[in-house]
């Protein structure tokens, strides 16, 4: 057990990247944004509700533990958009790239006299500045500071939420959570524009009053002149650092430009016979972007994805080795070939050969057809169902009257799939498989499949009565179902792509299959898909198995009969609609 979870721990520190990092700390600094706009929105309401929220609002930021994980992603953040400014060398065609990043860099700008102002003067001078005593700054300041103020909530928030889409975008359930989050996008920061307009309207019209003028504008409160200058200082100086760090990296990164070029240029050849010449230090990725060769990547290069993956034609010993990252995300699909790589990963250092397993669907829109993602990663059950004896009957038997009744046998499942929900996907001789999610909820999924399964049973029984006449031993059948992250889109070439399903879930379907004949059973269904099911625990019995290429054990349910199949129910807490 001790060594299990070693082993856990280990693989899920491999997947810990500089990109996994800046994601985590994105999300901290994004939850203290929206608690910080949902204060504003406050303002709606009146001053007082400002205040009642602002009391929470610093109680849990500047609780110790949560202060220190703050500023560290504040800190570590900010250093990795910059590093990222460096390190990018190429971006896609999309703008929403670079945009984010232009965006992340001027944050720091934005908002530092916000800073200063506040945090700076409290720590120190031990000024008290609140609501009442910021909001007064702004709306009796010069209008520019409520357009900079006004231009910083909404740089940062644009900023996040790009930043959320594209964690987001790879999500099974995001296509169907976006409208709500768009929604929410649009209308928590115009209630926080709202709330600081409110607000601000009536600190001014209260401040035509010498008695809340006495109680909300002291020194105490907002400082001498000779603090407010040394404010002023120091927010000057951090303007000059922050322009001159930033004109830091980008010399750098002209640095890097000459030295590379004069390191030597190397040759990438693809797959399609296209030769691109480039300077070494470039992933393929970015040497695709930058010639407008196609290649696929759902993630945009950011290594949290496999759909860039290639695989090197000759000697690949002398390549850069796979960053944990790399090796990470390659063992999760299971690439054990050292000749398959990450094209965003990999910068080779000489001339390089190659093709792409995932290749951009650039003819369907030529054919007039709707164009479908590529490596779109989602959860999907898969059900694999395969007719015994077929080799048996074939031996008896006219060719055409054997592709009569396994057309047959194939009619009755697929029936039986589209009535529950499920897509036939792909027909390899007397076996097929279907695909459950495509349009519904993992839960909902697994409940499905089951439900298919039950009726594939009847609907083979069903054809055996029609075809008892002519078949001496009834059709007998297996079936596999399982369920898991897997990678759709469409494979093939040309005029000859069919949308289909890849990943490890895919295999071990088809292996449970497979595993129908030495168990001697009609079904064997695996735990995840039974237990997101919620049928009754104890309805079918449990067993472990050996799984081809898993180190481990996994658990499965069987069912020896149709009959055990059509009795389960869910249960009353595992029932999903």
């Amino acid at each position: 057990m001790t060594i299990s979870i070693s082993h856990h721990l280990r693989t899920a520190l491999r997947g810990i990247g500089l990109r996994q990092v800046r994601l985590i700390c994105g999300i901290i600094l994004f939850s203290y944004l929206l608690s910080h706009f949902l204060n504003h929105a406050l303002g709606n309401v009146s001053l007082h509700a400002l205040a009642a929220g602002l009391s929470y609002h610093v109680a849990f930021w500047q609780f110790l533990p949560v202060a220190v994980l703050f500023y560290a992603a504040v800190l570590i953040h900010g250093g990795l958009g910059l590093w990222a400014l460096y390190q990018r060398r190429q971006f896609s065609r999309s703008l929403i790239e670079p945009l984010q990043l232009v965006l992340g860099l001027s944050i720091p700008a934005l908002i530092f006299t916000h800073i200063a102002g506040v945090r700076l003067g409290q720590t120190l001078y031990g000024h008290e500045k609140f609501y009442p005593q910021v909001l007064y700054s702004y709306w009796a300041g010069p209008p520019w500071r409520v357009g900079l103020m006004t231009t910083a909530l909404l740089t940062s928030w644009t900023h996040g939420c790009i930043g959320l889409h594209a964690w987001l975008r790879l999500k099974p359930l995001y296509e169907r959570a976006a409208p709500w989050l768009l929604a929410c996008a649009v209308l928590i920061p115009t209630l926080a524009l709202l709330g600081f307009y409110r607000g601000g309207r009536d600190v001014i019209a209260a401040s035509t009053s010498m008695e809340w003028r006495a109680e909300n504008l002291t020194s105490r409160q907002t400082g001498i002149p000779s603090e407010q200058a040394a404010l002023e200082t120091i927010m000057n100086g951090f303007l000059i650092g922050y322009i001159g760090l930033i004109g830091a990296v980008l010399a750098a990164r002209g640095v890097r430009a000459i030295s590379e070029r004069r390191g030597g240029m190397i040759t990438l050849s693809y797959n399609n016979g296209r030769i691109v010449r480039v300077p070494k230090g470039l992933s393929i990725l970015e040497a695709s972007q930058r010639n407008n060769v196609p290649h696929a990547s759902m993630c945009g290069g950011r290594a949290r994805c496999s759909t860039c993956r290639i695989r090197v034609i000759g000697d690949h010993t002398a390549l850069p080795a796979p960053s944990p990252r790399e090796a990470f995300v390659l063992s999760q699909v299971g690439a054990a070939d050292p000749s398959i790589r990450l094209a965003c990963q990999l910068r080779p250092t000489a001339d390089l050969s190659f093709f792409q397993l995932f290749m951009p669907n650039l003819t369907s829109g030529e054919r007039g057809k709707p164009r479908t993602r590529i490596g779109q990663e989602r959860y999907l059950v898969s059900l694999f169902v395969d007719m015994r004896g077929s080799t048996s009957l074939a031996e008896k038997r006219l060719p055409f009257d054997v592709v009569f009744i396994v057309n047959r046998f194939l009619e009755a499942v697929s029936q039986a799939v589209l009535r529950n929900g499920g897509q036939p996907n792909q027909f390899v001789g007397d076996g097929m498989l279907a695909l459950f999610g495509l349009s519904a909820t993992p839960h909902l999924a697994c409940r499905q499949a089951i439900q298919a399964a039950r009726d594939i049973a009847a609907n083979i029984a069903a054809l055996n009565q029609v075809l008892s006449h002519d078949l001496q031993d009834p059709l007998r059948f297996g079936i596999g179902i399982h369920g898991g992250e897997v990678i759709v889109g469409e494979i093939g070439y040309r005029d000859h792509m069919v949308f289909t399903a890849l990943g490890d879930a895919v295999n071990v379907a088809s292996r449970l299959q497979d595993m129908t004949k030495s168990l001697g059973c009609q079904f064997i269904i695996s735990e995840d898909v039974y237990t997101r099911a919620g049928i009754a625990h104890g309805s079918l019995p449990q067993q472990e198995v050996e799984i081809r290429g898993r180190a481990e054990p996994m658990r499965v349910r069987i069912a020896m009969e149709a009959a055990d199949i059509a009795a389960l129910t869910p249960s009353d807490e595992g029932a999903v609609a």
